[in-house]
């Protein structure tokens, strides 16, 4: 019998599909990913940019375009966020043989700009290679790293739509940019020696600066060793730098800058240095050394030779980063560098209060008197980006300020919005853009007290809306009348004819820690929202505030019993006036032997006693940050600040300090202070009030018994632990209600952060606390924003 032949084989069915891929995909290599993707798979078609994302059209047989599409999304490069990949079908095309990059197109669309990202470990060891063609280049960037944001022009994200634009590509760099096989394929900032930028060094608005590059760099080192202080420009702006171990150079930039005591950030050369500075644990060594190196608060070590005390008086936190841009590397020195500071002061270039200093010509204006030096360069900066700053707290993330590395990463909303803009509020502004499902927070914009910051302010805002294609239909701000944002946001929404809703600000708080943390509104929350001032819906300055909130309203279950605020703002720059307030209603005599008392001049007691007796220019005031305050003079710690929370952060530090020093840690045992909660006094149906009077009371006699601030800060900060968890048990057994956010500038104090959540969740609580944005003013029109612009679905 004659064996059958096998069936002829059947060819595969050849299909072909368009993907749309949307997200922070633009400036990351994505385009390279997609060709190398391709190539694997033996698919033919093409890839681009336009202003809606990425676009891409693969041909061949189904399984292996099946095989490309699952993973263009679970695949992609390290920096890019894919939100959303679409397939459809199209007719297939004649067989090109290839797969090729096509040009960007432009038009209507929105993308996601990824943030700055810091230089990555193969740009790191080029910089250091003397074979290297980029050896020393202050400039060296790649697909995986460098800047982004703040160079971003327009969409689409393409050389010509950088301040890179100026720069034409070197033949060398021409074509390692077209090959997509090479790191720096499409890599819009690719620059070397040949075609730039470059660096110079001048002394003055008068100096033509002719030092340039290498020669910039050595005289940069010199006059750092020798005690300058050196304003450096960066990705984001300006810094002023100094040796950080240098008491007088330390001295010198403090004076000039008018600072005060508050602390400065420092940069130290690697991770080994930083962990001779300071106590860093694991969550924070991967917070130092990943892709957005922010300033990262640590526990200073006693050991901390190359800071001088000056760096962070009084302070045991020290705010440390390590080097995120070539320059900075540079600027440390490589081996065989004339020898200079192993740790650098890196504070922003601005006079205090101004924004940051990002144009060549305005620094050497602006910052005349600050800068011994300038240390410049050529590549323009079209976004002004500050420094972020995080700490660990309890494990994870606790972001302080989120600028850059992170802005304008999108966060997902859990509820679609309207086209909005959220202005946020006056204090360490950050403004929100968003539409349907996304919002973008703004880089760090700073406190809106002067026309040069109300000015980068309207810019920003018209960058970031431009970038996101967000047209605002409706505004949204503070309900504070005096809000130097809110009246913009009033002027601005009249001149557009697009309506304006105002948000209480304690709410804006309790729901920005919903929304990032996925909440529909569905069921509202214990919202715990202490900070240090909020207007309130009464006219109270209102700050201790337990609200029961949903994204529709809020009920207000419990707060700080009312004191006076006396002289209002002098009463925040002088905390002895709010001590002295407080020992007046809890009927504490002004006894000489207490600080708050005999820091007082006896004209102002008097004064103050007649201003407190007649009600005259004291507004009343619920804030917990005002009663951090209080006991930080009292205990004799703080009386006058000279930046915004110096004297509660004092007085955590005071606690913290105890609990090192084994005393008033109190642990195991009952608090030695304790809050009364009881009823309001206006009726049956208003807030539950937390009264202080009794913790004044006793935090009084412990300092007249002599016993060390240190313990008094430390029971302190256990009795406002006690006070959440009393409040937030009274608030679970009327509403059943088992979830609580934390929220306000207080909760940026780690001490009570972590006591609070390690009570809540021993209680039986689910915790919410902020991990993506900053629990203070800064994530403030995140809240805004979800309150006022969600759509019902």
């Amino acid at each position: 019998m004659t064996p059958r032949k096998p069936p002829p084989a059947t060819a595969p069915v050849r299909v072909r599909r368009h993907l749309t891929v949307r997200g922070a995909v633009q400036g990351v290599g994505f385009r390279p990913f997609v060709y190398t993707l391709a190539e694997e798979h033996g698919l033919t078609g093409w890839v681009t940019n336009d202003a809606d994302g990425v676009h891409t059209e693969v041909e061949g047989p189904a399984a292996d375009v099946d095989a490309f599409t699952d993973a263009i999304g679970t695949r992609a490069p390290p920096l890019a966020l894919v939100e959303s990949v679409e397939p459809r079908a199209v007719p297939l095309t004649p067989d090109d043989g290839g797969f090729t990059i096509r040009p960007s197109a432009s038009g209507p669309g929105r993308t996601l700009i990824p943030p700055d990202t810091a230089t990555c470990d193969a740009c790191l060891a080029e910089l250091a290679d003397p074979a290297d063609r980029r050896y020393r280049h202050p400039f060296i960037t790649c697909t995986h790293c460098g800047p982004r944001f703040t160079v971003v022009t327009g969409l689409p994200y393409d050389r010509p739509l950088t301040t890179m634009a100026g720069f034409p590509l070197c033949a060398d760099c021409a074509r390692e940019y077209a090959d997509p096989a090479d790191r720096r394929f499409h890599a819009q900032p690719i620059a070397c020696p040949r075609c730039g930028p470059r660096l110079s060094l001048c002394r003055g608005p008068d100096d033509p600066g002719l030092l340039r590059d290498a020669e910039a760099l050595d005289e940069a080192r010199r006059l750092l060793a020798d005690g300058a202080v050196l304003a450096v420009k960066g990705i984001g702006g300006y810094h002023l730098a100094c040796d950080a171990g240098d008491p007088t150079a330390v001295r010198t930039l403090r004076k000039r800058k008018n600072r005060g005591d508050k602390p400065f950030a420092v940069l130290a050369g690697s991770l080994a240095t930083a962990e001779a500075l300071a106590h860093v644990d694991d969550a924070e060594r991967a917070l130092l050394t990943g892709t957005r190196k922010p300033i990262v608060l640590l526990r200073r070590t006693g050991a901390a030779q190359d800071v001088a005390e000056g760096v962070a008086p009084g302070s045991p936190d020290l705010g440390v980063m390590l080097p995120y841009t070539p320059l900075h590397r540079l600027l440390l020195g490589l081996p065989g560098d004339r020898p200079g500071p192993p740790v650098l002061v890196m504070t922003s270039g601005n006079r205090s209060g101004e924004p940051i200093v990002t144009d060549d010509a305005e620094a050497l204006t602006r910052l005349v008197g600050l800068a011994d030096a300038w240390l410049g360069h050529d590549r323009p900066i079209h976004v002004p980006c500050d420094d972020s700053v995080a700490r660990i707290c309890a494990g994870a993330e606790l972001p302080v300020r989120r600028s850059r590395g992170y802005a304008p990463l999108p966060l997902a909303l859990p509820l679609p919005v309207v086209p909005a803009l959220a202005v946020g509020g006056d204090l360490k502004n950050t403004f929100c853009a968003a539409d349907d499902r996304y919002a973008w927070l703004s880089a760090h914009v700073g406190d809106m007290d002067d026309l040069a910051t109300l000015t980068a302010f309207e810019r920003a805002t018209g960058h970031l809306t431009g970038l996101t294609a967000v047209t605002p239909c409706l505004l949204v701000a503070d309900r504070h009348p005096g809000y130097r944002s809110t009246q913009w946001a009033r002027r601005t929404a009249e001149a557009r004819g697009i309506p304006l809703r105002q948000v209480q600000h304690h709410h804006a708080h309790v729901a920005s820690t919903m929304a990032e943390h996925g909440l529909d509104g569905a069921s509202p929350v214990i919202g715990v929202a202490f900070d240090g001032t909020g207007y309130g819906d009464d006219g109270a300055v209102w700050g201790g505030e337990i609200l029961i909130a949903d994204y529709d309203g809020f009920e207000r279950f419990a707060h700080l019993r009312y004191v006076p605020l006396p002289g209002g703002d002098a009463a925040v720059r002088n905390p002895y006036r709010m001590a002295l307030s407080h020992l007046r209603a809890a009927d504490v005599p002004w006894s000489d032997a207490l600080p708050c008392a005999a820091i007082a001049p006896p004209g102002e007691r008097r004064l103050l006693e007649r201003q407190l007796e007649r009600g005259l220019n004291c507004v009343p005031t619920s804030s917990m940050g005002r009663l951090f305050d209080a006991v930080s003079s009292l205990a004799g710690v703080c009386h006058r600040v000279e930046y915004e929370a110096e004297a509660a952060m004092r007085l955590e530090n005071a606690a913290l300090t105890g609990a090192d020093e084994g005393r008033g840690a109190d642990d195991g045992r009952e608090p030695a202070y304790r809050f009364i909660l009881g009823a309001d006094p206006d009726g049956p149906a208003a807030p539950l009030t937390a009264d202080p009077r009794p913790v004044l009371a006793a935090a009084a006699a412990d300092v007249l018994a002599g016993v060390p601030a240190t313990a008094v800060a430390r029971r302190f900060h256990r009795a406002v632990t006690v006070l959440v968890r009393e409040v937030c048990a009274a608030a679970r057994q009327r509403t059943g209600i088992a979830t609580v956010a934390l929220t306000g500038g207080v909760f940026c104090n780690a001490l009570l952060t972590e006591g609070c959540c390690t009570g809540l969740e021993a209680d039986g609580f689910t915790v919410l606390r902020h991990r993506k944005v900053p629990p203070n003013d800064g994530g403030l029109a995140l809240g805004q924003l979800i309150v006022a612009a969600r759509t019902k679905e």
